[in-house]
């Protein structure tokens, strides 16, 4: 297991707080920076749309070819506790993989919504790179100014602005600490 991206003492440190506030309000805004740096970089992971099981073999599908391989170990999720957790892949096609499930009755091929998601090992462990770190404490002092900001960065009613306004440049000002890391999926739109 890896370790934080952000951690509760590096956030109440960069914030001056010391311990005013609870470390499971502290903490739940850690996990929320290292869950939206996370979802903009690069993992071994492609993702499914379907899955079916027949006599304890499920079937992922996926609407792209996947880069996963006969015999690696990989972990399920997204999918529903009868699939999700750790396989090893027992068939592969361009669009399909197979793992064997235990004690899980048949279901037929279905969606999975929103999707579902299989990760291989990974050759880097991100919460040692300095980089996203550093991006990660950004966006986590964002998030806590946002939170703890009175009207969480609009106009006060004398139409001086507030001191934050969250949105959707979050990432974008820390993109250049993460860009070498970035996933091509996370830059399409």
């Amino acid at each position: 297991m890896t370790a934080s991206y952000v951690t509760n003492a590096e956030l109440r440190a960069a914030l001056g707080i010391g311990v005013l506030y609870s470390d499971t309000v502290v903490e739940e805004i850690c996990q929320s920076a290292e869950n939206i740096v996370k979802g903009k970089l690069w993992f071994n992971r492609s993702f499914n749309s379907r899955y079916s099981i027949l006599s304890n073999v499920a079937t992922l599908t996926f609407d792209i070819p996947h880069v996963l391989y006969l015999g690696q170990s990989v972990t399920i999720a997204g999918n529903g506790a009868k699939i999700n957790g750790a396989k090893t892949i027992t068939g592969v096609t361009d669009y399909t993989i197979t793992v064997t499930t235990s004690g899980a009755t048949d279901v037929p091929a279905h969606a999975v919504i929103p999707i579902g998601s299989v990760t291989g090992s990974s050759d880097i462990d991100y919460s040692v790179v300095p980089e996203i770190r550093e991006a990660s404490l950004m966006v986590a002092v964002d998030i806590w100014q946002a939170h703890n900001s009175d009207s969480a960065g609009g106009t006060s009613p004398d139409f001086t602005p507030s001191p934050y306004k969250m949105g959707n440049t979050l990432i974008a000002r820390v993109r250049g600490l993460i860009s070498d890391y970035l996933s091509p999926g996370s830059m399409v739109g």
